[in-house]
């Protein structure tokens, strides 16, 4: 512990990282710096300013990372088309790499020899943040309390709080919120009775939408301009990737769009159920298919359907920062030179539909050929016999066996 002098704390203002902070100045007897990032959770950044002023720290830093965090990360992950599992939109996984390369950056700054986080013992976040922070800098040291201390239940840590007059913010009716985790891609919900996968997740735990049968009687329609894999635009509006996603969360949410309540396994070997918002991801998912159906050549689109699992896997489990997640990126990054156009997405009681989709330059799609009425010559249907039996070939010599 001596030979830690100065620390960077991830610090969201909350009750876990306000006890991180005080156990920090306590236990080590170090210099806490803190860094706060907005990165579209929704919420006022600047009280933890406050907070941390009145815990005797004299460095703080609040960034908003939001446009890096959209343009950088979720973009990115959105031309893979990245889901985990088959179900999970990676939205706490893809905030974590950026998290940690601005912990490290500010350990650079001011000459920190550590930097802290909040996550478990138990969950997939410790990793996230050590894995990236220690690809970006080998040498630096990491201070995980949650594997330290012996604040290991709700009744310790509350009792620390009233010790040192740490304020604890719980609901109207007095229990403990959710754990919940927001950024401009989705809002996640575990702990309390989520706990029992058997258990329906309460009415009023959801923030961002309401449920799909509360939802608008009357469909609203949207297009989406992609260039190069990226939504640039909506109803023909440019808009930066953060501005697309926040109007998108808006919309969707308004439509009861993207609730999700997953059981998933965590890298760590544990099952975890978790439920989610993420209206904007959900509709980027589906619109970014779409176009690629349009453009993208046959083989291309399967290659990257194979690869999609390790890739979303790569997010997930945080490797992020590693050689093989960045080989694979080039990859899909040069697939999507030709992903341009505009899709149109049907918006309705918790359901994305593709209404059309269009792509001036870009389109594979050949009307004359794939026309049911008379194609002028364009197809010779003759030639199909011949693919048929050349293909059949060892599956007639199999069945004589």
């Amino acid at each position: 512990m001596s030979e830690i002098k100065k620390v960077v704390l991830a610090y969201s203002g909350g009750l876990d990282t306000s006890i991180i902070l005080k156990w920090l100045q306590e236990e080590y007897g170090c210099e806490v710096v803190t860094f706060t990032a907005d990165i579209g959770q929704g919420e006022e950044v600047e009280p933890a300013r406050a907070k941390a002023e009145a815990m005797g720290v004299k460095s703080i830093y609040i960034d908003d990372l939001r446009e890096e965090f959209a343009r950088d990360y979720v973009y990115p992950m959105m031309r893979a088309n990245a889901i985990y599992e088959g179900e999970y939109r990676l939205g706490t996984s893809i905030a974590r790499p950026l998290i940690a390369k601005r912990l490290i950056e500010i350990a650079n700054e001011t000459g920190a020899d550590a930097i802290s986080h909040g996550a478990t013992g138990k969950g997939n976040d410790q990793v996230r943040f050590e894995l990236g922070a220690y690809a970006l800098r080998p040498d630096i040291k990491i201070i995980a309390p949650w594997r330290e201390w012996d604040l290991n239940s709700r009744e310790k840590l509350m009792a620390y709080a009233a010790e040192h007059s740490i304020s604890v913010e719980k609901k109207a009716d007095g229990k403990s919120q959710y754990s919940m985790d927001a950024n401009l891609l989705h809002i996640s919900y575990e702990g309390g009775i989520l706990e029992d996968p058997w258990a329906e997740a309460e009415d009023d735990m959801w923030r961002w939408s309401v449920a799909p049968e509360a939802a608008p009687d009357q469909a609203q329609y949207v297009e989406l301009g992609f260039e190069q894999g990226d939504i640039v635009s909506i109803d023909g509006q440019a808009m930066s990737p953060a501005s697309v996603m926040a109007w998108l969360n808006k919309i969707g949410g308004e439509h009861g769009i993207g609730r999700d309540d997953i059981v998933e396994n965590r890298y760590v070997g544990m099952k975890s159920r978790g439920c989610y918002e993420t209206p904007a991801g959900t509709i980027m998912l589906r619109a970014h298919r779409a176009m690629e159906s349009l453009t993208l050549d046959r083989e291309v689109a399967h290659l990257k359907d194979e690869l999609m699992p390790k890739y979303a896997e790569l997010i997930y489990n945080g490797y992020w920062w590693s050689p093989e997640r960045e080989m694979l990126q080039t990859m899909i990054d040069e697939s999507q030179k030709h992903v341009n156009g505009t899709v149109r997405v049907k918006l309705y009681k918790g359901n994305v539909s593709i209404a059309g989709r269009k792509s001036e330059k870009d389109s594979l799609f050949d009307e004359r050929i794939a026309t049911f009425e008379d194609d002028e010559g364009a197809y010779n249907q003759a030639d199909a016999e011949g693919f048929i039996k050349l293909n059949a070939l060892r599956l007639r010599i199999g069945a004589k066996r």
